[in-house]
């Protein structure tokens, strides 16, 4: 009997194996997960896009949505799809771009299909269900909550700079899913170092779409909340791009609205790979159609809120008339909501000494004034800080523009210090909010207990810890707490309109 029992239970592991890697048993190559789509704007029946990735074999795929007013589960619309791959890169030359000696050539990614089905006729702020079938049989199911309209209370959660595969990444999105949210903002630099297929595949979906919730490994998020993203230097601002051809998967893997720029190739530099040049090899340009490159500038109405999302890479020129003009509509058309949020990656005020000299984005924040924004989100900078409200007028530049691709900007502030933590009134000027501690190397730890090395405009400044925004929206209090990926409340503020 004894002789039997290595047999037995190798023929027992075979079989659990083998009931594990069977199609039904894993159809997918990335579980389904919800995203806004191209849908800026609040509708009555609201949508959202489901995703999911699987192998290059095509399948009998269907969707189906039950909400409260369903007596059955309802069909969807067929998804549509799209074929992604990447050949293998070209190796690093020694000297060129800063390689020391000669590098390997980034594997190639073999062909995979990404689905997307839009889910209609949903109720605004209602959670409902869906459930993904193949062949007919039910493979996938879960629950998700449409975009909330106005006068609906809302929470959402915010960190950049994640994507690194760290405990730290995976404790936040723990920390996320206890928060509830309705939806998460990243404000770029979602996967390290190259914004790569590869890097998606092992430094996001594990972590922000796992099975089960623990803080060391993530959370069951984004197949449940929708999440939203501007780009970063990490996922569009490439030098390398034959070197990673599998890089721009931003393009590849999110659903997000296209009113941005209608011809933002204009305003970038002609040599980056963001013009939609010979340098993109053509089965990128067809799976990323017609989200690149548009999707890198938008903006979105969540509730009482207008967000506007801004390519801030130095490959962008904002000083372009038809960008400034853009963005200046874009708030003016906004005035109506209660509360107007700009996000995107670089800061234009930061008092970390890493990238302080980044300061592209700070001739922008007369625009910003002159249309009432409140807030402003960033990342970049691996750590949490809070401005006090403020009002800029940047210094007119020798050329007459009002700064230069990068570099330092000088100019006058004027600081709101009245303005309390937990205020009655509307602060005088917008409050710049770093939030990029979600998971990467922190920056400037140092600086933490050094308050005599903060810029005048910085009210806070947290960098020993990772951590994420927690914000609640309510009518006309925007109410914001910095949270440590243990749960601990760093920071709070209130403003009531």
């Amino acid at each position: 009997m004894s002789k039997l029992m290595p047999a037995s239970i190798l023929l027992m592991a075979a079989a659990i194996l083998l009931s594990q890697t069977t199609p039904d048993a894993q159809p997918f190559l990335e579980k389904p997960y919800v995203q806004i789509g191209d849908a800026p704007r609040v509708s009555p029946s609201e949508s959202l896009v489901l995703l999911w990735h699987t192998v290059n074999t095509p399948e009998q795929w269907a969707v189906e949505v039950r909400t409260s007013k369903d007596a059955a589960w309802r069909p969807m619309q067929p998804p549509s799809v799209q074929t992604v791959s990447a050949p293998a890169g070209e190796p690093a030359v020694a000297g060129k771009n800063g390689a020391k000696k000669d590098a390997p050539a980034s594997p190639p990614v073999e062909a995979h299909l990404v689905y997307r089905a839009r889910l209609s006729k949903l109720i605004p702020g209602e959670e409902f269900r869906y459930r993904v079938l193949k062949a007919g049989k039910s493979v996938f199911e879960a629950t998700a909550r449409p975009r909330k309209a106005a006068g609906q209370p809302f929470r959402f959660v915010l960190f950049g700079d994640c994507g690194q595969g760290t405990p730290a990444e995976s404790a936040v999105a723990y920390q996320t899913y206890l928060a509830k949210p309705d939806f998460v903002f990243v404000p770029g630099d979602i996967v390290y170092g190259a914004g790569r297929i590869s890097e998606y595949r092992t430094r996001f979906f594990p972590q922000y779409n796992a099975d089960e919730p623990t803080a060391g490994v993530g959370a069951p998020l984004i197949r449940s909340v929708p999440f939203i993203a501007a780009p970063g230097n990490h996922d569009t601002d490439l030098a390398n791009y034959r070197r990673y051809p599998d890089a721009l998967a931003y393009f590849l893997y999110w659903d997000l609205p296209l009113n941005g720029p209608a011809a933002p190739a204009e305003a970038v530099k002609a040599s980056h790979v963001l013009t939609g040049s010979t340098d993109a090899q053509p089965a990128f340009l067809a799976a990323a159609k017609p989200r690149y490159p548009r999707m890198a500038n938008f903006s979105f109405d969540y509730g009482d809120s207008h967000w506007t999302v801004l390519d801030a890479n130095t490959y962008m020129d904002w000083n372009n008339p038809s960008l400034r003009e853009w963005l200046a509509k874009d708030l003016a058309a906004a005035q109506s909501a209660t509360w107007r949020i700009v996000a995107f990656h670089q800061p234009g005020f930061n008092s970390s000494r890493q990238h302080f000299s980044e300061q592209q984005m700070r001739p922008l924040s007369p625009i910003f004034e002159a249309n009432h924004v409140d807030v402003v989100f960033a990342g970049h900078v691996h750590n949490y800080q809070r401005s006090f409200p403020l009002t800029f007028v940047p210094a007119p530049q020798a050329d007459g523009a009002a700064a230069g691709p990068k570099g330092e900007v000088a100019g006058e502030w004027k600081l709101d210090k009245a303005f309390g933590d937990d205020a009655a009134a509307k602060p005088k000027g917008v409050i710049y909010i770093v939030s990029g501690a979600g998971g990467a190397e922190l920056y400037n730890p140092e600086q933490q207990d050094q308050p005599e090395s903060w810029q005048t405009f910085t009210n806070k400044f947290i960098s020993q810890v990772h951590s994420l925004s927690v914000v609640d929206v309510n009518g006309k209090t925007f109410s914001m707490k910095q949270v440590s990926d243990a749960g601990v409340v760093l920071d709070s503020f209130r403003i009531s309109k």
